[in-house]
């Protein structure tokens, strides 16, 4: 637990596993029985988007995604709900598709973005906060590229947002919006109306993820509320403005004074071979001023923010460049002395997420840890003391949000065997420690949001369990289970081996819309998962564990985390596993195909097969090259041993394939090109192993339609029952 002697309020964290207090009615009338989930009731639910607070902290808004099976769409509407209580509301002047909703810093307005019209735009609505309601909605922004990230200064007075341009237009200016605009206007629809669809690439990552990133960058737009009047605020720049690579969302923020902006931007030569994003800062007074660089790492520096007095600007840093996975420090900037400090140099964990506390006292911060995400507060006055006990907390937060005059954090919070919601935490002083030299607090938390009570009480879905288990260098590592609905002591089940992407992930108490070890369990099997060398949430030393050593200590972690579980859970049927990975686990299954013989299937998708041609076919060359220490060629002429691109590679373990393998590939996954799919079932079926490949022509790296997901989960559940269930 975080500690410091010297305040009263040091570092929280908060316990919800056994300090967290809410109450619940007893239902009414007759218990009914509860029944295993289906996928079709994991497509009832109901998914959590963004969420906003209004200044006065009275009031939460929200977004909801509904999923329709049949019509293989989903679809995201706008909520308001009374933080004291009440029923929710649909924003009244809300459609289908709306998102992004933000409460004006008077209270007297809600932004939200919208493609009603056919463009997606940036709109503004008047707001009652004594009702609810919404009214007089117009469109602010009518810029032809379209908005978005939209976020408001806090005078109220603009809105910055992105939007992706052809930076050699002439840039958009607030006294000639037309020229720029229209330049980018005719470029997309001469674009559009050629029959022509080749394209000339002059530089790396000319395709990202699942699309093909063209001539656009995204820069940096000031709008004037009053006036609509918009301006470039990175002109001509050639570079992505938020960088492309590492995180979601604008990257950018307002000093407290609106005078200032803050944002994020990669501007090495290649980004596809670069971590190096730096933070920025732009006066906004001065139309003429150039962005002054403030952060000094070498890897990523993200999401910035100011403190409420102005003070302080911090942001999320990577130290080593080119690793994408280095820890995430929390940087903290004196704006009028210009220097930085790591405010937690002794944690161990990433930073995954803050907020600053309303007085700048001190930052909340989300950081995974073992298995859960709590909320931490963190002093910015004195040198935080930070120890190595565990954090006990139940469940994974995130989107933090302070509620105006206290304590009361607003947040999201998931767990393995329940969606997203929007819960509230008050942090209250335990009287009982006020003459100790540690003072705790007792954090209680209150559900605000219910999105999917009534389908999940007819749920049987069990909870994570965890367990912890000695590697081969006596390294302690977490593993966790989950039974079947109905669960049977007496009874013997068969296991699905579940194994994490990254490979810098984790598995935890959180819900998964596509790995849901909860559905994965449902049809009468243990899931089995293992945090390994690489998993987050352990240290940087155990993330680090992976580094040019992909089928080393990872793999044997693995074995001996199931080796434990077969041991210590007499139901667990040892003679009737499967393992099942995507990404880095699609890779590990690969490996674990030519190592190892326990498992009656085995399903790898999206995984590395060769690791030579899965250098030359993606796109963030910068990862492949930490991973492997280097390029292939230079390692050419040295025996496979020495060089990890062959030393690592499941292909060269090819002769000893014999497990019947599903393989799962899609035609859009970019960061794992289809080719490496392809090559290894042509392999299996060549070996005559028993195999099968399920290709997806619309699809990236992850399965999202509702239709291809619902034969995703279908596909796989009949692999493994086929080699599992068959000695039943």
């Amino acid at each position: 637990m975080f500690r410091h002697k010297a305040v009263l309020s040091a570092v929280l964290i908060a316990s919800f596993a056994t300090a967290a207090v809410c109450t619940a009615q007893a239902p009414a009338g007759p218990v009914q029985a509860r029944r295993p989930m289906t996928f079709e009731d994991m497509m009832k639910m109901k998914r959590l988007g963004e969420t906003a607070v209004s200044p006065d902290g009275k009031w939460l808004a929200y977004s909801v995604t509904t999923v329709d099976l049949d019509k293989n769409t989903k679809t995201p509407e706008l909520w308001l709900q009374a933080i004291a209580g009440g029923e929710p509301l649909k924003l009244a002047v809300g459609q289908p598709g709306d998102g992004g909703p933000q409460f004006a810093p008077d209270g007297k307005r809600i932004l939200f973005q919208s493609s009603r019209g056919g463009s997606q735009q940036v709109w503004l609505a008047d707001f009652d906060a004594a009702t609810g309601l919404t009214s007089n909605a117009k469109k602010l922004t009518s810029i032809a590229t379209e908005a978005d990230n939209a976020l408001w200064s806090p005078d109220a007075k603009s809105i910055v947002l992105t939007s992706a341009v052809y930076p050699d237009c002439p840039a958009i200016k607030a006294a000639d919006v037309t020229t720029g605009d229209k330049c980018n206007a005719d470029r997309d629809a001469a674009k559009a109306a050629s029959k022509v669809k080749a394209q000339i690439f002059t530089h790396l990552l000319y395709r990202h993820w699942n699309h093909f990133t063209g001539d656009k960058r995204s820069h940096l737009f000031l709008v004037s509320v009053d006036s609509g009047a918009v301006r470039d605020l990175t002109p001509n720049d050639p570079h992505d403005v938020p960088p492309f690579s590492l995180e979601g969302g604008g990257g950018f923020a307002f000093a407290p004074d609106s005078k200032e902006l803050a944002f994020t931007e990669n501007l090495d030569e290649e980004p596809a071979t670069s971590t190096n994003a730096d933070i920025f800062t732009l006066d906004l007074t001065d139309a003429a001023a150039k962005p002054v660089k403030v952060s000094t790492s070498h890897g990523g520096d993200f999401n910035p923010a100011y403190s409420p007095d102005g003070k302080w600007l911090a942001w999320r840093s990577e130290e080593r460049a080119g690793y994408e996975a280095d820890k995430f420090r929390l940087m903290l900037y004196d704006r009028a002395a210009k220097t930085s400090k790591d405010l937690l140099p002794k944690f161990e964990n990433w930073v995954d997420e803050f907020a600053w506390a309303r007085d700048a006292r001190g930052i909340y911060i989300v950081s995974g840890a073992k298995g859960e995400a709590p909320i931490s507060f963190v002093p910015v006055s004195i040198e935080p003391y930070m120890s190595t006990e565990p954090i006990e907390v139940k469940g994974e937060f995130s989107d933090l949000h302070l509620k105006l005059g206290s304590d009361r954090i607003i947040a999201t919070r998931m767990l393995a065997d329940s969606p997203a919601e929007v819960v509230s935490v008050d942090f209250r002083f335990d009287p009982s420690t006020a003459r100790s030299d540690s003072p705790t607090f007792r954090p209680v938390l209150q559900p605000m949001t219910h999105l999917n009570d009534v389908l999940l009480g007819e749920l049987d879905l069990a909870p994570l369990e965890s367990f912890w288990f000695t590697a081969a260098d006596k390294t302690k590592l977490q593993g966790f289970i989950i039974r079947p609905p109905g669960f049977d002591a007496a009874k013997k089940y068969p296991v699905k081996f579940l194994i994490h992407g990254g490979p810098q992930g984790a598995w935890g108490d959180a819900w998964s819309y596509r790995w849901n070890a909860e559905l994965f369990a449902a049809n009468g099997y243990v899931v089995v998962m293992v945090n390994p060398r690489g998993s987050t949430g352990y240290g940087q030393d155990i993330i680090d564990g992976v580094n040019g050593d992909w089928g080393g200590k990872p793999f044997t972690d693995l074995m001996m985390g199931l080796d434990y579980a077969e041991q210590h859970y007499p139901f667990i049927d040892k003679d009737r596993e499967c393992a099942l990975g995507a990404s880095y686990g699609g890779y590990m299954a690969n490996w674990i195909l030519g190592h190892n013989t326990r498992f009656k299937c085995i399903v790898s998708h999206d995984g590395m097969f060769n690791a030579e041609s899965a250098y030359g076919s993606t796109e963030e060359m910068w990862f492949n090259e930490w991973e492997f220490k280097g390029k292939p060629w230079d390692y050419y002429g040295k025996p496979d041993q020495e060089n990890p691109f062959r030393k690592w590679s499941p292909m060269l373990a090819a002769k000893n394939f014999k497990t019947p393998t599903l393989v799962i590939h899609s035609q859009l996954d970019y960061r794992l090109d289809v080719s490496e799919g392809y090559q290894l079932f042509d392999t299996l079926q060549r070996l005559k192993v028993p195999s099968k490949m399920l290709y997806f022509p619309d699809e990236g790296h992850w399965v999202l339609k509702p239709q291809n997901s619902q034969l995703w989960y279908k596909t796989v559940n009949d692999w493994v029952d086929e080699w599992t269930k068959a000695r039943e």
